[in-house]
């Protein structure tokens, strides 16, 4: 990128600029630079600026009556249109090229795709006509550009675009909120960093209350790329010189003093009453020479114009190079037009694949790299424990099994009962967890196969039913499943876990410290027991009949209790996991094929040979920026070429 600007530089410095001293505004202009300046011309031809493409452009601003036109007028050595209000409708890019060797000046007009050859003595009136056509009859505007091109002799090479005026008061015939169009169309114009503000301000009114000023230093706070012509220097000489060098409105490019031409002067004698009026006023005779008079405008245009195309080419290059290769990526991620059944049935079932691989990822592996921000396709969940208050369950259970036992014996039936209760209170929590278990299913295959099918629209509907169809029918099997375990677990007690006697033993270590809280009416009544957390004990010292039974079950059934949760959560996670592996691996493909392509079919495959009209539409946008960016391609590659051989230029 470096070596390309410097290259860019060397060409661009090899030969003299004009010199502004001569009659014409324009001198042996460096032969080298115009082919620079038609490139990016013929880029903003080919509106590669759509593309987000900005080029180098000079664009000239100035509030209504500031003495814009004849600016422009002088520069182009060319009659504009005149009149009252909004003469400028839509952005005019205006071409001037030096032409020292046509017999007569050239002159056209280029909008909506055609060109319009001109004399000088009809500019006007083609430009209005063009205007209305573009922006319609009337004073309403339009951000659709019309191109002047003016090869001539003795004009600067120079393309720039004149805004409309910028007016605070809609006049008869404009719309209200006429101020906000223009505003909105000159910051679109003025904001990008490649752009050179030329504010035209009158030398009649303080320059900080210019409007144009205002929005300039909006996007140019420093005023590095913003360049001053303050025209009507004639009408109010008195304190222009205090003005230009104060610089209290940071013009970081410089001040240009002019005159306007006069009545029906001609373009010649303008300069030289110009150059008399600078060289002779007392007071504008002091302003310095270097920053007076149209043809030192010209040449400062044409430097900063140079400079800028130096700083930005490399760039542009670069930008259309990486927008082009981006669009030719996304083109062949579209979908290929497809032309029979067999091609629709091809790409319908690399849909499936694909999909069935992403819910993979996500429902088999927990990988969510598709969906990273997505926090709805990223599950988690859990089984919590439900606490009982402590012994008294277990006492009434005893109560009620009172028989005929041995002492110390502990009746089965009051083991079972507890169990039933504690199974019984958790009985609706796997079914509940289940439903959320399969909705967020539900909700991640959905998710995936629309995404998949993103550019078959056509297919969405039938797949999204046919996946809510199956996934109900498996979430169904699913609770009818985990009812079934439920009910395995109040049948009877069993394990064959060696963690039961274990984790019972470990308990009943602190039967100890249980009774002597329980007997020692001095002790706090508040003990801490493992796996049970702290308990109170105080109401349990009046009942010491069967408290030992009591301690007893309670540490049988919590040490069973855990086996009977893990067996829950064993239970559930496994069929789970093989439901939806069935799911994702055999089920889901069937299901939707059955669907599509079955005896009860919707034709699907036959619809897809219809191409979606987001996609087609995606599409021909994409084509046609391709193709505009292929041809901006070359034309930046034949200049960058021709820069880095310092060699002829071909067309």
């Amino acid at each position: 990128m470096g070596d390309d600007r410097a290259r860019v530089h060397c060409v661009l410095k090899s030969e003299p600029l004009f010199s502004a001293r001569r009659a014409p505004l324009t001198a042996s202009y460096n032969d080298q630079i115009r082919p620079l300046l038609d490139a990016i011309d013929r880029l903003r031809n080919l509106m590669v600026m759509k593309e987000g493409i900005q080029l180098p452009t000079i664009v000239v601003v100035g509030d209504q009556s500031s003495g814009k036109s004849s600016v422009l007028e002088s520069l182009a050595g060319i009659n504009l249109p005149r009149g009252q209000g909004l003469c400028t409708r839509v952005p005019l890019i205006m071409r001037l090229q030096d032409n020292p060797h046509a017999d007569r000046p050239e002159l056209y007009l280029e909008f909506n795709g055609k060109v319009v050859h001109m004399d000088e003595d009809n500019i006007s009136v083609a430009i209005n006509d063009a205007t209305n056509e573009i922006a319609g009859h009337g004073k309403a505007i339009s951000n659709s550009p019309l191109t002047l091109v003016v090869k001539k002799d003795g004009v600067p090479d120079l393309t720039m675009v004149d805004l409309p005026g910028i007016t605070r008061v809609p006049v008869h015939g404009q719309p209200e909120n006429i101020y906000e169009q223009i505003s909105e169309m000159i910051m679109e114009y003025i904001r990008p960093e490649e752009s050179i503000i030329l504010n035209v301000l009158s030398a009649t009114v303080d320059f900080s209350t210019c409007e144009s000023i205002r929005m300039s230093q909006m996007v140019d706070k420093t005023g590095k790329r913003t360049l001053a012509v303050v025209t009507k220097a004639d009408k109010a000489p008195e304190g222009l010189l205090e003005k230009v060098t104060a610089d209290d409105v940071n013009i970081g490019l410089g001040y240009v003093c002019v005159r306007n031409r006069i009545g029906d002067e001609t373009y010649e004698e303008a300069r030289l009453e110009e150059a008399k009026l600078f060289d002779t006023h007392p007071l504008l005779c002091k302003i310095d020479k270097s920053i007076v008079g149209v043809p030192v405008l010209a040449q400062k245009l044409t430097q900063i114009q140079a400079a800028m195309m130096a700083k930005c080419l490399p760039e542009i290059v670069k930008k259309i190079n990486d927008k082009l290769n981006a669009n030719v990526a996304k083109l062949k991620k579209l979908p290929k037009n497809l032309s029979s059944v067999a091609e629709a049935m091809t790409a319908f079932m690399q849909i499936l694949g694909s999909a069935k691989e992403s819910l993979r990822k996500i429902l088999l592996r927990g990988e969510f790299d598709e969906y990273p921000e997505e926090k709805n396709m990223h599950c988690t969940a859990g089984l919590n424990d439900p606490r009982t208050n402590f012994l008294l369950e277990e006492l009434e259970v005893l109560e009620e099994a009172k028989g005929i036992w041995l002492p110390n014996f502990l009746p089965r039936t009051a083991f079972l009962t507890l169990l039933q209760w504690k199974v019984k209170g958790i009985s609706s929590k796997p079914p509940s967890f289940v439903a959320r278990v399969w909705e967020y299913i539900e909700g991640v295959v959905i998710r995936v196969l629309m995404r998949h099918c993103e550019n078959y629209p056509q297919l969405q509907s039938s797949t999204r039913r046919a996946a809510s169809s199956l996934i109900n029918k498996m979430k169904e099997k699913a609770m009818d499943r985990m009812m079934e375990f439920v009910e395995m677990e109040k049948l009877t007690d069993y394990t064959c876990n060696p963690e039961y006697m274990l984790e019972w033993n470990n308990l009943m270590s602190q039967q100890n410290i249980f009774m002597d809280a329980i007997n020692d009416v001095s002790k706090p009544s508040n003990i801490v027991l493992r796996e049970i957390g702290e308990v109170d004990v105080g109401n349990l010292r009046h009942r010491k009949q069967q408290i030992q039974e009591a301690f007893d079950l309670k540490m049988r059934i919590t040490a069973y209790w855990k086996i009977v949760l893990r067996r829950f959560v064993d239970s559930m996670a496994l069929h789970l996991r093989f439901s939806v592996q069935n799911l994702v691996n055999n089920e889901m493909e069937k299901e939707i094929v059955g669907q599509l392509i079955g005896p009860n079919g919707s034709g699907s495959m036959e619809r897809m040979l219809e191409e979606a009209p987001s996609v087609a539409a995606k599409r021909d946008k994409l084509n046609r920026s391709i193709k505009l960016l292929r041809e901006s391609a070359k034309v930046v590659a034949k200049i960058m070429d021709r820069i880095a051989t310092d060699g002829e230029y071909s067309d």
